[in-house]
């Protein structure tokens, strides 16, 4: 039998993997997004680590590359571009003279808010044709999953 001639098997929403689901919706949330950002030019990458230190402002170089889940030498990579953008600074780490502290700079200012923006307008898009109840169930099964998991690694 060849594959094009496999019956097709779907199985019903509520059957579908949790894990194929959320890993599908992640990709395509990150091609919406690359679509987003190309006025800015900037990548998805570069993106979640603004967003990272627009939320963690001073954070560590190796603790920002564990929270994006990259490697530290590609993390430096990016953030070398992020700095000749004249997005970011680094700064020596009072703490620790080997370590880098990462702080956004005024230049980014816009491009956060702009990311903020068309955060707002996708989820509105993604959650269209949802009541507000059930908004309100997806995010808290959402965040229950997430604490469910991050137990896991505990």
């Amino acid at each position: 039998m060849s594959i094009e001639d496999r019956p097709v098997i779907k199985l019903a929403p509520e059957r579908e993997s949790l894990g194929f689901l959320m890993a599908d919706a992640t990709r395509l949330i990150r091609r919406v997004c690359a679509a987003y950002l190309s006025e800015h030019q900037i990548t998805v990458a570069q993106m979640r680590a603004l967003v990272y230190l627009a939320r963690n402002e001073g954070i560590r170089q190796v603790e920002l590359a564990d929270l994006l889940e990259v490697q530290p030498i590609t993390l430096a990579r990016m953030i070398d571009q992020l700095a000749e953008a004249g997005l970011v600074e680094r700064h020596a780490d009072p703490k620790d003279r080997r370590a880098f502290q990462l702080f956004l700079t005024a230049a980014a200012a816009p491009i956060i808010e702009y990311i903020g923006e068309r955060s707002a307008t996708f989820q509105r898009q993604a959650l269209e044709g949802l009541t507000p109840e059930q908004v309100d169930v997806l995010f808290f099964g959402l965040n229950k999953v997430r604490d469910n998991l991050a137990a896991l690694l505990r």
